[in-house]
């Protein structure tokens, strides 16, 4: 066994950081979307 799976550093579930992580770049580029689409729209 690998001494590194006997002392883990972190026990929280990796799905969860994911999503997390997932969650966060997804509202980044959608509010980038929508301030582009403002600029946009008020500059017709």
């Amino acid at each position: 066994m690998n001494e590194f799976e006997k002392d883990v550093q972190s026990k929280r579930n990796d799905a969860v950081d994911s999503g997390v992580g997932f969650g966060v770049s997804f509202g980044f580029f959608a509010t980038m979307f929508i301030i582009a689409t403002l600029v946009k729209f008020f500059s017709s």
